[in-house]
């Protein structure tokens, strides 16, 4: 065991699974809070990478970031514009805007398929200039997650996400407590591209790389990492399930290292990655089956040890 696990292995775990938490945060948003199922959520982080690889290879690592999330901002507000003003349901919007940003996508790209900035400074470089070491890109990236967490977990509790909070859980009280449900749904939907954005952005600069098929399979991964965080952490007040989806964002990343390390095939790990989502959105239900086949059991046995009690009585009674 000692051999699949390395420190290098839960060093490059951790420095995804932070990375790639951010879109988990964004699914933990647009689905847990607002129960609307965004597929654009691929589409909008490749365009976060994308523009933050143009404005990066421009010279500008910070502001590429920023741009990123801009760009997510757009991408969220289309989505909801197609839901809340021309009547598409959510799920065939974010597959419409996600279809269209393909095209967007190799466009800001300059109409290549992929881009490289191995040349180029990030927030990675300057953090090894200024910290040394290994661990640099770890720190970079968890200190961005948990700004970031702490910040959705403040906004969440303010009246503002409150209010986002009830749109999800009952959008007929909200109106007729004469709250704009449009802007609620608008509002969640940008600020979760955003971090959509920023974290495809955040990849491009760890890599050093951007491709146009870099988010295929992202809501896969953002979805397993949602509800194994919940599973691990259950429900609770808002920083508790924020620090929960970062968790499970970094135990996938973890088990997809381990998959790796035992030699999975690459062309395999989207079959992996369906498992593991198939996996911990069953385990609540199969762990309240196993509880419930357990009370029976108990139930059953309780009840046969009734029956022989009178059984016995009985049989004691009739030899008197």
């Amino acid at each position: 065991m000692g051999s699949i696990i390395t420190l290098s292995i839960v060093q490059s775990a951790l420095e995804l699974g932070f990375i790639y938490a951010l879109v988990a945060l964004a699914l933990f948003i647009s689905f847990s809070i607002l129960n609307i199922a965004d597929l654009s959520t691929d589409g909008c982080f490749t365009l976060g990478c994308a523009v933050c690889a143009s404005v990066t290879l421009a010279g500008h690592p910070i502001l590429g970031l920023f741009a990123a999330m801009a760009a997510g901002v757009c991408s969220g507000f289309v989505t909801a514009f197609l839901q809340t003003k021309m009547g598409i349901q959510s799920i065939l919007a974010g597959i419409i805007v996600n279809t269209g940003l393909y095209t967007i996508n190799i466009a800001v790209m300059g109409f290549a398929s992929n881009m490289n900035l191995f040349n180029c400074e990030s927030v990675f470089t300057w953090a090894k200039t200024a910290i040394g070491g290994t661990w640099y890109k770890l720190i970079v990236a968890a200190l961005i997650v948990i700004i970031v967490g702490v910040l959705i977990s403040f906004f969440l509790n303010t009246r503002l996400g409150l209010s986002i909070r009830a749109t999800g859980d009952n959008p007929d009280m909200v109106r007729a407590s004469s709250i704009n449900t449009s802007a609620m749904i608008t509002i969640g939907l940008c600020v979760a591209n955003a971090l959509t954005g920023l974290s495809g952005g955040l990849l491009a600069q760890y890599q050093k790389s951007c491709d146009i098929n870099l988010g295929t399979g992202m809501v896969t991964i953002a979805l397993a990492s949602l509800i194994i965080g919940e599973s691990i952490i259950g429900k609770g007040g808002m920083l508790q399930r924020v620090t929960g989806v970062i968790l499970g964002s970094c135990l996938y990343r973890f088990i997809v290292a381990v998959a790796l390390r035992l030699n999975v095939p690459a062309e395999c790990l989207k079959l992996v990655s369906a498992i593991i989502v198939a996996v911990a959105i069953a385990f609540p239900y199969l762990k309240k089956q196993m509880n419930f086949y357990r009370q029976k059991r108990a139930a059953k046995a309780q009840n046969q040890i009734y029956v022989q009690e009178i059984m016995k009585n009985d049989s004691e009674g009739g030899e008197r």
